[in-house]
């Protein structure tokens, strides 16, 4: 039995979600070469709608957080212009989309913004070749200065500001997935010595200005984080990495947000130095709204919220198979199965 995943929930004053199914965001390099939404685009998510909460594929706050091609913006007249399509599109169905706002920091690349360098917390490259970009290096990137950190700081409080105007119900920050706010929680991607680094309090400074900022533009209702405590994605994790995490969640207690999300491909990984997955790890050092991910199903999912190890569930390839997920699961109706080829597709 899967009732529990089409039980409505209230997230807080602001924001009641229709079920606890989440659209899980999903990079899918869809936008133009200006990195303006589509009419595609508005297409493919209104027919998502039927979830509890979409959140959009990660956009990215300025020029210079842009890692992969065709990527969209949130930064230009146009891009929010675009947005506002695709939110439109998306309330028209009775859905509700929060913006995931993004910053690849030191997996960013210059040919795409006609730069000198990409940005990180300590000049520290990854090795290899980009994605969806197979003749593109990563290099190594310029250390920021505390300057450009509350540059940035602000910019991602402005994206905010853009994401309401283009219509969305709320924002997501990226703080997972081994980009820039993940760079600096991990000490193999931060080796700063300055109030951004060697500790865990020092480590967690700018993912939670960041939180605060947006939470002064548009409200702890309205934000909310993923994070990634298990190392796993262009970053390697460090047994010290648990104690940013234990610090910064008992951080982000303090603030109210909409929900934290996990960020892993996978939650079955172990990880030593959490004592276990990263769900499970982050649902003993955080008691609010956690929203859980990870190859599950809607069995599976379903049996992890009865059971209280999570409170939403999010899904990401299924939805991009199957635009009519929330239907086919409540009739017990056969998933189609994805495949990459469903990349190059807007299905």
């Amino acid at each position: 039995m899967i009732d529990n995943l089409f039980q409505s929930v209230i997230l807080n004053k602001t924001i009641t979600l229709k079920n606890r199914i989440l659209m899980a965001p999903l990079t899918r390099s869809m936008a133009d070469d200006n990195l303006v939404p589509t009419k595609a685009m508005a297409e493919y998510y209104a027919k998502r709608a039927s979830t509890g909460l979409i959140i959009s594929e990660a956009i990215i706050i300025r020029p210079d957080g842009q890692g992969y091609p065709n990527t969209p913006g949130i930064f230009t007249k146009e891009q929010i212009a675009g947005w506002k399509e695709v939110t439109k599109a998306v309330h028209e169905e009775d859905g509700k989309i929060f913006a995931q706002l993004w910053h690849t920091g030191r997996l960013a690349h210059p040919y795409f913004f006609k730069g000198e360098f990409a940005l990180a917390p300590s000049a520290i490259a990854v090795e290899g070749t980009l994605k969806r970009s197979p003749e593109l290096n990563y290099t190594v990137p310029k250390e920021l200065s505390k300057e450009e950190i509350l540059v940035l700081i602000e910019d991602y409080k402005l994206a905010s500001k853009n994401a309401i105007e283009a219509g969305f119900d709320g924002v997501e920050i990226h703080g997972a997935n081994g980009y820039l706010i993940d760079q600096f929680l991990h000490y193999s991607s931060n080796e700063r010595d300055d109030e951004y680094g060697k500790t865990p309090e020092n480590m967690s400074a700018f993912a939670l200005a960041v939180v605060d900022a947006i939470i002064e533009e548009m409200g702890e209702d309205r934000t909310a984080l993923r994070l990634s405590p298990g190392a796993y994605h262009y970053i390697q994790g460090d047994k010290k990495d648990r104690k940013v995490f234990d610090y910064l969640l008992k951080e982000l207690e303090k603030r109210n947000l909409a929900f934290l999300h996990l960020g892993i491909f996978d939650d079955s990984m172990r990880f030593d130095y959490l004592e276990g997955s990263a769900s499970e790890y982050i649902r003993k050092n955080y008691n609010k709204t956690l929203v859980g991910v990870g190859s599950y199903s809607a069995q599976t999912g379903s049996k992890a919220i009865s059971e209280g190890k999570f409170d939403l569930l999010a899904i990401g390839r299924p939805l991009i198979a199957n635009p009519d997920y929330m239907e086919k699961i409540k009739n017990n109706v056969e998933l189609k199965t994805y495949s990459v080829e469903m990349l190059n597709e807007l299905i």
